[in-house]
């Protein structure tokens, strides 16, 4: 068990900071609700749950070759933790799952012997759920080493992601709704023809409509909250909707489009 660092785009291994691993867990997600009480009403009305952030845990003991290389390796250690931007991490036993964190709290070494000590380090996501080290664009096997079993996903020859057809369906493997509103990334890329451009999925009866036209070299993009066409904002021009992806299927429809297209999904599966 080890866990897997990628600060500031550098993959780092614990382990060559004398570190070993003795425990890492996550806590459960915390239910955030918003009860309205109301005059002369029994109890209160439940008008919604949100979670709010992940506390995740990690337990390392560390040892020198001496007392005082025990103390530069600990200046090594609060260098690999301090960040101001977030770092991922991921857990070797889940490998095709990587939470965004930071170190949310001060921690300072129990000493063992003059050499050796344990460190207990808390982290915190912002975000309250794992992301899929792999996106929907990258080759769906285990092969890819992006992936790993328990994540929800389907015989990858029942899952396409790339399009052609103006009826198709989209599989979220996650367990939590790719939602751009909550600033989750879904790239939707339409490239081809169209005029009066609409796409909808059945399944969230939600639609994004673009009332102008694309020639068949053009790209229409749908950027999270986002409407490009060839890079530059149509947003003005649309219904100023999005599309959301719940867990499981999603029923996808296309109009106004014009001769041969395809259109494609990135995003990434999350995990509660």
């Amino acid at each position: 068990m080890h866990l897997i660092i990628i600060k500031s785009g550098e993959t780092i291994d614990h382990r060559n900071f004398g570190l070993r691993l003795l425990s890492f867990r996550k806590d459960s997600l915390t239910h955030r609700t918003d009860l309205q009480e109301i005059d002369g009403r029994n109890g209160s009305i439940d008008v919604g749950t949100t979670f709010d952030i992940r506390k995740l845990t990690a337990v390392f003991l560390f040892k020198g070759v001496d007392h005082l290389d025990y103390h530069l390796l600990l200046d090594e250690i609060y260098d690999l933790f301090a960040t101001q931007n977030e770092m991922e991490i991921i857990d070797s036993r889940q490998p095709g799952k990587v939470w965004s964190v930071k170190v949310s709290s001060t921690y300072e070494p129990e000493d063992i012997t003059p050499r050796s000590g344990k460190l207990t380090v808390e982290f915190t996501a912002a975000f309250p759920f794992a992301a899929s080290l792999g996106s929907t664009l990258d080759p769906l096997t285990f092969n890819s080493d992006k992936w790993q079993v328990a994540q929800g996903m389907l015989p990858s020859d029942d899952l396409s992601y790339r399009h052609k057809t103006n009826r198709f369906r989209i599989y979220n493997a996650g367990n939590v709704t790719i939602d751009p509103s909550e600033d989750v990334p879904l790239d939707i890329v339409y490239k081809g023809a169209s005029s009066n451009f609409k796409l909808a999925n059945k399944t969230t009866t939600q639609t994004v409509s673009y009332s102008g036209s694309s020639g068949s070299t053009d790209t229409l993009k749908l950027e999270g909250l986002r409407h490009l066409k060839n890079g530059t904002s149509i947003y003005a021009n649309t219904n100023r909707g999005y599309i959301s992806l719940a867990p499981g299927w999603n029923e996808i429809e296309l109009s106004g489009t014009v001769g041969s297209f395809e259109i494609s999904f990135d995003f990434h599966y999350l995990y509660k």
